[in-house]
């Protein structure tokens, strides 16, 4: 490949491996798609290619949805609860995240609750809602038909349900609440850390079967201050922690030494914690260590 169109793929691949990540819930697999398309244009012909972007964007999405059919598989027999790898958004990894709902797009949330369609109800959902493609563009990029993929978007969209609010505070405020969070976990301080959570808070584990992790949601005000506080006391001693964004919200990276081992994904709603996402699968924080070692 020319340097000219080596440089061209490159001003494209922030938006491809957006595009990946959203379908696929894994950065290590988006980076492999959009690896993949990159040695797909490389040997294409360049004159049966008008316009780079659009074929780029077609080839990375059909390149997901072959991933998709087993990833599904594999996430079938996954141990304990299911979590997209993070990933840190404060460097502009998934685009820009100038609204509320462009960081809803990339939360864990949105992307736990897009697991429940079929991968080609995920590409429609996604090219429309994140990208802004229309229903002929979605067709033509998908091979369907326009009424189709109309048809499939409205279905994806009952299937995902109405939106949450989830960012209507300010990040610094956020922010604020986790450093709270971190320093009554740490502290023990039990009553203090019940007052930053809803009622209904929910704490979800993603250990995979490699390192200790609760296989089930936590749900409730009290058995989540309790299970925080006795992790702090059993796992968090000599840990180091950084806030951080992660997949568009407030969160914590934990180290131990040089080796990150767990990123806390939270989510906030009416000034409180509703949901602490907790990836400490090993296999899960190779892209976020990568990311933070740059920055």
């Amino acid at each position: 490949m020319t340097t000219a169109l080596a440089e061209e793929f490159e001003s494209h691949r922030p938006r491809l491996f957006g595009l990946a990540y959203r379908m696929l819930g894994s950065a290590d697999e988006a980076q492999d798609a959009v690896q993949d398309a990159y040695l797909r244009f490389s040997g294409a012909d360049r004159a049966g290619i008008e316009y780079p972007g659009a074929w780029l964007a077609k080839v990375v999405t059909n390149l997901c949805l072959s991933r998709l059919t087993s990833a599904r598989a594999r996430r079938e027999q996954y141990v304990g609860a299911w979590l997209p790898e993070p990933v840190i958004t404060s460097d502009g990894a998934l685009g820009p995240l100038e609204s509320a709902e462009q960081r809803d797009a990339v939360s864990m949330a949105m992307l736990v609750l897009l697991e429940r369609l079929t991968p080609t109800e995920r590409a429609v959902y996604v090219l429309r809602e994140a990208f802004g493609y229309g229903h002929r563009e979605i067709a033509g990029v998908l091979d369907l038909t326009e009424p189709n993929c109309r048809q499939l978007y409205r279905r994806a969209v009952q299937r995902v349900g109405e939106p949450q609010p989830r960012f209507e505070s300010a990040p610094e405020l956020q922010e604020e609440l986790v450093e709270s969070f971190l320093t009554a976990a740490r502290d023990g301080d039990l009553a203090g850390l019940e007052k930053l959570l809803a009622a209904d808070v929910t704490w979800t584990s993603d250990g995979g079967g490699k390192v200790s992790a609760a296989r089930r949601p936590v749900e409730g005000r009290d058995k989540v201050a309790r299970l925080t506080v006795g992790g702090a006391e059993k796992f968090a001693v000599g840990l180091d922690f950084t806030t951080t964004e992660v997949n568009g919200g407030p969160g914590l990276a934990a180290w131990r030494g040089d080796t990150l081992v767990a990123v806390l994904a939270f989510e906030v709603r009416d000034g409180v914690v509703a949901h602490v996402r907790a990836v400490v699968n090993p296999d899960k924080l190779g892209y976020v260590r990568g990311q933070l070692a740059r920055s």
